[in-house]
């Protein structure tokens, strides 16, 4: 058995995967507050493990990917539909953002599913069982922590823990939009 793929580290790396991608794939099946809550739970939970394994060179090429451009912006909308108005938020780590005069934007639906597509795809193939592809699955799911979906991670965590912590934050949108529609007509008078 590979210790590699099989290990203890990479089948709780695993298990969190799995949980997270529930999470992700059925965000319109929950309340907006407890996919929040769940949300700032579990990623800080996917850090942990993912930093506990490090990626092994693998000599077989990546195999095929599952997650289709079709699929991604389905999870990105669910995950939009769930947010409403609260899905924005301005990003500060963002590379040549300390250039910039103007703030960025980024949204938290297109940071989960960033962070969704590299691990789906992953458990994919970890779940066809072949040792080789697993390997090679991992280990670029684990390069791509490292370069890319462990930073939008650390970045998404925070416009979370405030939605989750600001209870003014998690306004249904219709109460969004009757205080913005008052505000335009207190504003012409």
């Amino acid at each position: 058995m590979d210790e590699y793929v099989y290990g203890k580290n990479s089948v709780e790396f695993v298990t969190v995967c799995v949980e997270f991608c529930a999470l992700i794939e059925g965000a319109n099946n929950q309340e907006r507050v407890e996919f929040i809550n769940k949300a700032s739970k579990i990623l800080p939970l996917l850090y942990i493990k993912a930093s506990l394994i490090t990626p092994e060179e693998s000599f077989v090429d990546y195999p095929e990917r599952f997650v289709s451009e079709e699929m991604y912006n389905a999870v990105k909308s669910g995950i939009e539909q769930q947010l409403g108005h609260n899905d924005a938020y301005l990003e500060v780590f963002m590379e040549g953002m300390q250039y910039s005069d103007t703030p960025i934007t980024a949204f938290i639906s297109e940071d989960l599913a960033d962070i969704w597509q590299p691990i789906r795809d992953f458990l994919e193939i970890y779940r066809l069982g072949d040792e080789d592809n697993s390997r090679a699955a991992l280990s670029d799911c684990l390069e791509a922590f490292k370069e890319y979906w462990g930073q939008k991670l650390v970045n998404v965590l925070r416009p979370l823990h405030s939605l989750l912590y600001n209870s003014e934050s998690l306004e249904s949108d219709e109460d969004y939009d009757m205080d913005f529609n008052n505000e335009e007509i207190d504003n012409e008078y």
